[in-house]
């Protein structure tokens, strides 16, 4: 959190801050699952900024709690598909937020692939994984998913050596559906996409990767991890995208000498 008095604070308009986070994540390069900005307008300005994973009720109860003027999520509330009706959860949500006129401000594939603060790039860095220079460092659709290796470029042992070293940073026992019998077990080209990313599972594997982590998997993953010979490791679709938030929210707060807070809502 920012280490500034209240009263020392002016703000920063609403507009302004919308600005600067979509200067910093440009989701207009994106075809998304739900809309990229401000979902939900509140006050005029801003001074006290909440971050977070997902824009939960507990959430907004902790922020209103801090007495935040705005929350900045990865999960919004409104998806594409969603029923356009305000009852029950949405309408408690909702309502929080409007009865204390918080803003709220949600990234989704923006916040995931910027290339220093975003979901991937903090998970690389929190992991020790750095990745590739240039396009042999992305791959999969909108070069979401990243591709490297270890920091020093040691190779993990195994891919369970790899599983229970992200299940310790990140306090989460991580599920591994390792390689067939036979596969060399050093674990050197490392492919990792935050979240629900299991579908670019096949694109990891194009790219020559020994081992794919992300959030969450499904049942043909773990078939294609046995037969293709690359390990997959699901760390949490929550715990894997802590970081990108705050890390925006902060970098944005301390630009316009704004408070922040990250507020864990663990799933």
């Amino acid at each position: 959190m920012t280490a500034l008095n209240d009263a020392a604070l002016d703000g920063v308009s609403r507009i302004e801050l919308l600005k600067a986070f979509n200067s910093l994540l440009q989701p207009e390069l994106f075809k998304d699952y739900g809309p990229n900005g401000l979902q939900v307008e509140g006050k005029p300005r801003v001074q006290r900024i909440v971050s977070g994973v997902t824009a939960s009720l507990a959430l907004i109860d902790a922020a209103v709690a801090w007495r935040a003027d705005a929350i900045f999520v990865h999960h919004g509330l409104f998806w594409r598909g969603h029923d356009g009706r305000i009852t029950g959860w949405m309408k408690q949500r909702l309502a929080l937020l409007l009865a204390h006129d918080i803003n709220l401000f949600a990234y989704h594939l923006p916040l995931d692939a910027h290339p220093e603060l975003g979901n991937n790039a903090q998970l690389g860095r929190l992991l020790g994984l750095v990745a590739h220079e240039g396009a042999a460092g992305r791959f999969g659709e909108s070069g979401l998913g990243f591709m490297g290796c270890r920091l020093g470029g040691e190779a993990f042992a195994t891919a369970e050596s790899l599983a229970s070293y992200i299940s310790a940073l990140l306090g989460r026992q991580a599920v591994l559906v390792d390689r067939s019998v036979g596969k060399s077990s050093a674990i050197q080209h490392i492919a990792w996409c935050t979240g629900g990313a299991q579908g670019y599972f096949e694109a990891a594997i194009e790219a020559g990767a020994d081992v794919f982590i992300t959030g969450e998997i499904s049942e043909p993953q773990a078939h294609y991890a046995r037969e293709m010979g690359v390990a997959y490791i699901a760390c949490g679709h929550h715990a894997s995208e802590r970081y990108g938030a705050p890390a925006v929210a902060a970098h944005v707060a301390a630009k316009f000498d704004l408070l922040h807070q990250f507020i864990d809502n663990p799933a």
